[in-house]
């Protein structure tokens, strides 16, 4: 696929990295960007080489969000409208772990973008907020108050108000606050931490994270536990007494 507004990097060991790459728009998230990410999660998912994604953004934003442009074209609403649901479905179920590594503001629909991700780093340059509030857009709620809790997402998005780095890190939306040259680098180690685990478990983790997110505790206990006590502790047992 000829990419024009991502860049696709897959590295050894089993790292690819997706840079949203428009930065003379801030990296606005376009029907062609929105196509180009669900291409390469289509491949990477199926792929045997790639184990872990990291997003970033290429020059000094993660993403403003979604290319407002694209509003004032009626006749493609319906186009903006199903990628949209397609590309934050796609990320969501995403099979394999994600690291969003924000180099800078992450507004709006880019917000959205890092907390569909499964880890989030931050550079000091990083910005989050829900400015379509103002603008009379209800943002989307669910995936933060999974992160930060019903409170803390209740106030975010409903008053707007926008975090820096350091706050972001302070209420959890963010694990680390990386100095900007090494964000990537960071984001990298991390991967290669997470690509110590085999293959299988990592998939039924992200699985689990998934399906539990919103089950209450005995629905997600004996996914938790009694999948994974039959389907890996005791197969495994059993398979070592076997040696």
């Amino acid at each position: 696929m000829d990419l024009k507004t991502i860049q696709a990097v897959e590295l050894a060991g089993g790292i690819a990295i997706l840079t949203l790459n428009r930065p003379e728009r801030r990296n606005a998230i376009s029907i062609e960007m929105r196509l180009e990410i669900l291409e390469c999660m289509r491949k990477w998912k199926e792929s045997e080489s790639v184990g872990v994604m990291i997003i970033t953004g290429s020059g000094d934003a993660f993403t403003a969000g979604f290319d407002l442009t694209e509003f004032t074209h009626p006749e493609r609403f319906s186009e903006i409208f199903e990628t949209s649901s397609r590309y934050h479905r796609g990320l969501w179920n995403f099979p394999k772990p994600t690291i969003a590594a924000v180099n800078g503001p992450a507004l709006a629909g880019g917000f959205d973008l890092a907390k569909l991700c499964d880890i989030r780093i931050c550079s000091p340059k990083a910005v989050f907020g829900h400015p379509e509030i103002k603008f009379g857009i209800p943002p989307l709620v669910t995936p933060l108050r999974w992160i930060i809790g019903e409170g803390l997402a209740r106030h975010l998005c409903l008053t707007g108000k926008r975090i820096d780095a350091v706050e972001a890190c302070r209420i959890g939306l963010v694990s680390e606050v990386v100095e900007g040259e090494k964000l990537l680098e960071r984001a990298v180690k991390i991967a290669m931490e997470i690509l110590e685990t085999p293959m299988e478990a990592l998939k039924l983790t992200k699985k689990l994270m998934i399906d539990c997110a919103g089950c209450g505790f005995e629905e997600a206990f004996c996914q938790e536990h009694d999948r994974v006590f039959q389907e890996f502790l005791l197969k495994r047992a059993s398979e070592s007494m076997k040696k």
